[in-house]
């Protein structure tokens, strides 16, 4: 989709609050990608059927109050630059501040989309606190308190009217492959030697998403749209926080895909910023292949390759039934397999299999092993169907869903894995009343 909402503003504001409030979720850093963003936060939301990214640009900042000022300008720029919609939030208790102001200037400059989050008025007492702003001299302020939710609605109503249902308005038949992964992995190298080889490239497309270049590939007998963010557009000043901005623009490539290779370094090992990555490209729901790299500069002896690959899929575990596979994009190895297997993962991705077929094969496995029985109720799980979602999901028909404990989803998991190739790809598993 592609639609990102950020929240920018002073530390201590209630930034991190309305992030939780806007996601649904209790901790401040949700899946913090390691040594990136421990600052800032992603998560998924929607409102009224449009989906977006929220963003907290975090109020990290150490340092004396200079550093800390220049830090926090910074933070907000690069939200304008990437976002969608800015949400511009204040303290109602603190009252306004130069440093308010100073943002409130670079927001109105920007022209992009923005509204007044007037934060913290909670009570009847402080109701009016929210007016001093207006010395701002915006239009449209919104006082909420993000502790308890009032006003987030009024808000998230304007928000969305700036965002599209559907940006994509391209072959919606061809898969949407993405590159992904950490700086010097080789992304640019075995996208130069996908579309480099034979030149069959037809001219990427205009006006699909403002900030992903589709090029089609048809090399090979092989048609698709590789999702392009690199390279995407130079920047002027090298001294921007480049880490927080190949974050925003690998959760808008992962969004506009329906599968990621997610490149990783043999050399250095699948780290904890490579397994950020692809917990963001699974809590997406989108297909993964994951590439280690660089398998060249490896000693090996025959043990090698398996104990390597064991040792990846436990970094990936729960989701490890992902097809992992070793290159050189220098040497031109296994680069082919990398295409066929996401090609593969794709049509993994999009499998629907019969109600019948479902039944069939795990009502029997079902009864052999039961839910456990949890404070004297017997779970019984009566039916069950794949839904119709642009990724795999299933619903299991049962008296007690609330009941179902998190061990026997994956266990039904699976199940559906060992009969069915849905490798790369997750699956979501919901229990519901019969």
């Amino acid at each position: 989709m592609g639609n990102i909402l950020s929240l920018v503003g002073r530390p201590n504001v209630g930034k991190s609050t309305l992030f939780n409030r806007l996601t649904q979720t209790r901790e401040a850093i949700v899946d913090s990608i390691a040594g990136v963003t421990r600052d800032r936060n992603y998560g998924k939301s929607d409102w009224n059927g449009y989906e977006f990214s929220v963003i907290d640009t975090g109020g990290y900042v150490v340092g004396s109050d200079d550093i800390f000022e220049s830090e926090i300008r910074r933070q907000a720029t690069l939200a304008i630059e990437e976002s969608d919609v800015i949400l511009f939030v204040v303290d109602g208790r603190e009252g306004l501040t130069p440093l308010d102001e100073e943002i409130s200037k670079m927001l109105r400059r920007s022209k992009k989309p923005f509204y007044l989050v007037v934060n913290k008025i909670d009570s009847p007492s402080n109701y009016f606190d929210y007016t001093e702003f207006y010395a701002l001299g915006f239009d449209d302020i919104f006082p909420i308190s993000a502790v308890s939710g009032s006003g987030t609605g009024d808000l998230l109503d304007a928000v969305v009217t700036h965002f599209k249902k559907d940006v994509e308005v391209i072959n919606e038949e061809l898969p949407k492959i993405t590159v992904v992964g950490k700086p010097n992995v080789g992304k640019s190298s075995i996208i130069n030697t996908f579309l480099g080889e034979e030149r069959h490239i037809v001219t990427p497309l205009a006006g699909t998403t403002r900030d992903s270049i589709f090029t089609r590939y048809t090399g090979f007998g092989f048609d698709f749209y590789l999702v392009d963010t690199a390279g995407l557009r130079k920047k002027k000043k090298v001294e921007e926080n480049l880490e927080f901005y190949s974050v925003m623009r690998a959760i808008r490539a992962i969004e506009n895909s329906d599968v990621c290779i997610l490149m990783a370094d043999a050399s250095v090992g699948f780290d904890a910023q490579d397994v950020n990555i692809f917990s963001l490209v699974a809590r997406n729901r989108k297909g993964v292949v994951v590439v280690m790299n660089k398998w060249d500069l490896i000693e090996k002896d025959n043990k090698t390759h398996k104990e390597y690959e064991e040792l990846v899929r436990k970094r990936l575990e729960p989701f490890d039934d992902v097809p992992i596979i070793f290159t050189s994009v220098l040497n031109k190895q296994r680069i082919y397999k990398v295409l066929e297997t996401a090609i593969q993962v794709y049509k993994n991705r999009q499998r629907r299999i019969t109600t019948s077929e479902l039944n069939d094969y795990l009502l029997p496995l079902i009864q052999k092993t039961p839910p456990p029985i949890y404070r004297d109720k017997m779970v019984r799980i009566k039916f069950v169907t794949q839904l119709p979602t642009y990724f795999p999901s299933f619903a299991f028909f049962c008296n007690l869903p609330q009941y179902v404990k998190d061990s026997y989803k994956r266990y039904l998991e699976n199940r559906i894995r060992e009969h069915w190739d849905f490798s790369g790809v997750p699956i979501e598993i919901y229990f519901r009343q019969k």
